[in-house]
């Protein structure tokens, strides 16, 4: 088994800056837009996002949540062990609001469909768009794209990207793995 180390340390933080510039840029002051993680990882990137949001544009109200798909995939039902579902904690409304859902790694589309699909219960957002912070760019089933990415990734379906987080995992850093 190879690991190869696709990002870390300052690199990781400096991304993380970038992708919140960019949202920036899009969103000026976040009064109509909130910030959706996907469980179970997305979360630690959209908490990670919010922060340093709040710490560039001090004084804004930045909304941020979690969403559970477990039930909204589509392969729910053939998997051989019972799901056990995560928590999904949306404590404001999205009607009419811009949604950016993040998730840690964008690979088939299938989580985002899904996400999209669980969206809808909790009312109609003007506007959804997507934050990856790594893309794999080949191998989707459904045509989903990302508007905001932190790194691309070009790799074959036996390669698995694992994304670590500083507040679960220890430290920050993306590595690629192939058996």
């Amino acid at each position: 088994m190879q690991n190869l180390t696709l990002l870390d340390g300052q690199k990781f933080q400096i991304t993380i800056q970038r992708l919140c510039r960019q949202l920036i840029e899009n969103h000026n002051d976040f009064s109509n837009t909130v910030l959706i993680g996907i469980q179970p990882r997305g979360i630690y990137l959209a908490k990670r996002v919010a922060e340093e949001l709040r710490a560039i544009l001090p004084g804004k109200n930045i909304l941020q949540g979690d969403l559970d798909i477990t039930f909204y995939r589509d392969d729910f039902r053939r998997r051989e062990s019972q799901l056990v579902p995560n928590q999904t904690r949306i404590d404001f409304i999205i009607e009419g609001k811009k949604v950016i859902m993040m998730d840690d790694v964008l690979w088939t589309g299938r989580t985002i469909r899904a996400a999209m699909d669980a969206l809808q219960a909790f009312g109609r957002p003007e506007k959804v768009e997507l934050l990856a912070l790594v893309d794999r760019r080949y191998s989707r089933h459904i045509p989903v794209a990302a508007d905001y990415v932190g790194i691309e990734v070009d790799s074959i379906a036996s390669q698995k990207v694992v994304v670590s987080w500083r507040d679960t995992d220890g430290e920050d850093k993306i590595v690629l793995v192939s058996e």
